[in-house]
């Protein structure tokens, strides 16, 4: 669904609010990929990997090298991007808070999908 979602901003807006929906999207499936590599772990650490990884990859920028890797592979230029942009470490944050709460409502006790809870678990 997030990638669905990033295509739908690319396709339907433009400018800045495109850019930086896409930018907190971005966060959102690192978030839901962290969660899939590690099933039991809190929202607050899937949503902090999610953050991690995005502000590492937006501070790679920095050094060149992934505008060099963009150069010569579409899949570099959409994992890595090319251009060191400050802005995009807020919205990156933005979109780890989104996954995070999103998480945190589909995990807690009671919500549908949840596991019940056993006399065991209490």
């Amino acid at each position: 669904m997030t990638v669905l979602a990033g295509l739908g901003v690319r396709a339907f807006m433009d400018g800045d609010l495109a850019k930086y929906a896409g930018d907190a999207l971005y966060t959102v499936l690192i978030c839901a990929l962290a969660a899939v590599i590690a099933p039991g772990a809190r929202p607050a650490v899937t949503a902090g990997a999610g953050l991690a990884f995005s502000w590492a990859v937006e501070l790679l920028q920095l050094t060149g090298v992934p505008a060099e890797l963009s150069r010569h592979s579409t899949v570099a230029r959409l994992v890595f991007g090319s251009t060191f942009n400050a802005p995009d470490l807020l919205w990156y944050a933005v979109g780890a808070g989104f996954a995070w709460a999103v998480a945190a409502l589909a995990t807690s006790p009671g919500s549908p999908g949840s596991a019940p809870r056993t006399s065991a678990s209490r």
